[in-house]
């Protein structure tokens, strides 16, 4: 059997075969040149990118560019090995590139504004923001969307990274000032604030409570602040209970909370 008549008669088979064998070095390739660099990066000033909140964000960018990048590379090597012009092909590809990118500006829109998210740190996975009208816990940060669970309703929503212009990081911090009546002497009324401090501490989902002292001379109350710490996904309900809690409390001691009132005197 004359191999090289059968090659010289179907030249597409020994294409096909230089195609494959481009396919896998370019495979082999990309593999090695990706342990490599997370290797190289791992001693470096910049290895905090593999550690931390945002590590997962980082490998998954850094893999989806690379990996894109390979593929346009081994295409134009197969078109190469099977005659074709690439010089041509990549002019076309640059007009039609053109025509493509006004036909998906807001995609376009989504991945640059996802990639100054995941770079300058806007929020991390894990976080409670407020974006729009959305609050919600970030499960999810991506080249065009951002994912968040809604704290009111447990809702998934995606949002458009391209909508996102002013984030709100909420905290672990509740401000919750108690109001109490002039008459009440300030010892008691310390006394009194201070147990109920010690009382909200025992709430669930609470980290943590603390009296800072007075805050206000309110018009018909003196106004005691105190700080209370939580998970931010649960502060809407822990402020509900810290409020209960601090009725309950004051009921206990026949404190009654002041409220305004019209004083009319007559002749």
């Amino acid at each position: 059997m004359n191999y090289k008549q059968i090659l010289s008669d179907n030249p597409w088979v020994l294409n096909i075969a230089y195609s494959t064998l481009a396919i896998i070095i370019g495979v082999l390739l990309y593999k090695l040149m990706l342990m490599l660099f997370f290797k190289k990066l791992d001693n470096t000033e910049y290895s905090g990118l593999l550690k931390g909140k945002k590590s997962n964000t980082y490998l998954r960018l850094i893999k989806s560019v690379s990996r894109y990048l390979f593929i346009i590379i081994i295409l134009l090597v197969i078109l190469r090995i099977n005659g074709i012009n690439i010089t041509s092909v990549v002019t076309g590809v640059g007009v039609l590139g053109i025509v493509f990118g006004f036909a998906v500006q807001d995609a376009l829109k989504d991945i640059i504004k996802g990639i100054d998210i995941i770079t300058d740190s806007y929020y991390h996975v894990g976080d409670v923001i407020r974006v729009d009208k959305y609050t919600g816990k970030v499960l999810a940060i991506g080249i065009k969307t951002t994912r968040l669970q809604d704290v009111f309703e447990n809702n998934i929503v995606s949002i458009s990274n391209r909508n996102i212009e002013k984030v709100e990081i909420l905290s672990h911090m509740i401000n919750i000032d108690i109001p109490l009546p002039y008459d009440l002497k300030v010892s008691e009324a310390e006394t009194a604030v201070k147990e109920i401090t010690e009382e909200i501490k025992k709430l669930k989902k609470v980290e943590n409570a603390e009296y800072r002292g007075i805050n206000e001379f309110a018009d018909s109350a003196v106004k005691y602040h105190i700080k209370v710490f939580c998970p931010p996904q649960d502060i809407l309900q822990t402020r509900r209970d810290a409020l209960t809690c601090i009725i309950k409390c004051l009921e206990d001691r026949n404190i009654s909370i002041p409220f305004n009132q019209i004083d009319i005197h007559s002749k």
